[in-house]
């Protein structure tokens, strides 16, 4: 039986820097569970995040001292806005972990998503691209890191690797996390891969592309394969889906560079929308040697990212219409020196002594 381990939001939070310098009137643990409850209840600013705090202040009374009130919109932004990304991303990412578990072998989808209105143009900053990790099964974001300027995925998708816990998963990524050190990366945490292979690896992709097209014409007479069809009807579609799995063959080109490579795979799409035919063949590498029907869920399974955790950003929280860019400018400005204290004007700025005690949901309200 696996060890208990309290989910509490006070004991995954309790590590988080204050980054109050006088006098506290609000503990940072309510700013912090009213703010996380308020956006789970589907909050999207910080004045709607103030009201959820007066609405149920009865109920957040039972498990938060709120003897000096709910704050006001203004302080919610102040004090969160003051806090060190870094270490508020390990402590959420501490009690997501806690609040459930990754199934032994489930699939975690790793992909990027630009928020197309973060960019400047005033300071011809580009937009903000995120790498994010999400659990199929759970249906549950894992972790999400930002892409640094003049970098891409490739350099991105490493450091979410190192902050969650993914053994005994099965981790999928398209073809721009196809690289021999993310695929290193995987398997160091003793999970598996399944990567897509496109022309960003031109030798591997060919020797892929050569071996299906030689075994599919003869329907694999000469070689094992593990096969999975099915075929969907619907939204005014029908779909054929084909898998094959492979074990790799030793002459295969740069197997030897590819950790733990095992098994190749090719998923064949072909699609008749209003009587147009559409056909779609991707190829893939694969660390475990996997049925093909397992296969077919773990390219399927992909998409989830996509169609769930994406599209729920876009529509729910309107994450394409953030202009996120000044505020991930300030928060770097925010970061504290490494061998002193902030700014008095920045203690200033997040002093709560002169805030008023009695509960209200903003300016005007």
């Amino acid at each position: 039986m696996s060890q208990y381990r309290s989910v509490r939001i006070q004991d995954h939070f309790a590590p988080l820097t204050d980054p109050r310098r006088r006098e506290v009137v609000y503990p940072l643990i309510n700013i912090v569970s009213i703010a996380i409850c308020a956006v789970i209840a589907g909050a999207d600013d910080f004045v709607s995040i103030a009201e959820y705090g007066c609405k149920k202040r009865k109920w957040l009374g039972q498990f938060l001292d709120l003897s000096a009130g709910i704050p006001s919109h203004d302080r919610f932004n102040a004090i969160l806005g003051a806090i060190l990304p870094a270490e508020f991303e390990r402590c959420l990412l501490s009690w997501i972990t806690a609040l459930h578990e990754v199934t032994e072998g489930g699939i975690v989808a790793i992909d990027g998503k630009t928020l197309r209105r973060s960019f400047d143009a005033a300071s011809s900053k580009s937009a903000i691209h995120m790498v994010s990790a999400w659990a199929t099964a759970n249906h549950i974001s894992l972790g999400q890191v930002v892409v640094e300027e003049k970098s891409n995925e490739i350099t991105a998708i490493p450091k979410l690797l190192q902050i969650l816990e993914i053994s005994g998963c099965l981790v999928t990524i398209d073809a721009m996390g196809c690289q021999i050190e993310i695929a290193q990366e995987i398997v160091d945490a003793n999970a598996d891969y399944v990567l897509a292979v496109k022309g960003n690896q031109p030798t591997l992709h060919e020797g892929i592309t050569e071996f299906f097209l030689k075994h599919l014409e003869n329907d694999f007479a000469r070689v094992k394969v593990s096969r999975y069809e099915k075929r969907e009807r619907g939204h005014g579609r029908e779909e054929h889906r084909s898998y094959y799995v492979c074990a790799a063959p030793e002459n295969l080109p740069d197997r030897s560079r590819w950790a733990k490579l095992t098994a190749i795979g090719i998923a064949i799409s072909e699609t008749m929308r209003d009587g147009k035919p559409c056909s779609d063949v991707r190829h893939y590498i694969l660390s475990k040697k996997l049925s093909a029907r397992r296969f077919g869920t773990a390219v399927r399974s992909h998409w989830a990212i996509e169609n769930r955790l994406h599209w729920q950003l876009d529509v729910t929280f309107q994450e394409d219409q953030s202009r996120l860019r000044k505020r991930a400018r300030r928060r770097e400005l925010q970061q504290p020196a490494p061998h002193g204290p902030q700014p008095a004007q920045e203690q200033s700025h997040v002093d709560d002594r002169n805030q008023e005690q009695t509960p209200r949901c903003g300016l005007g309200r």
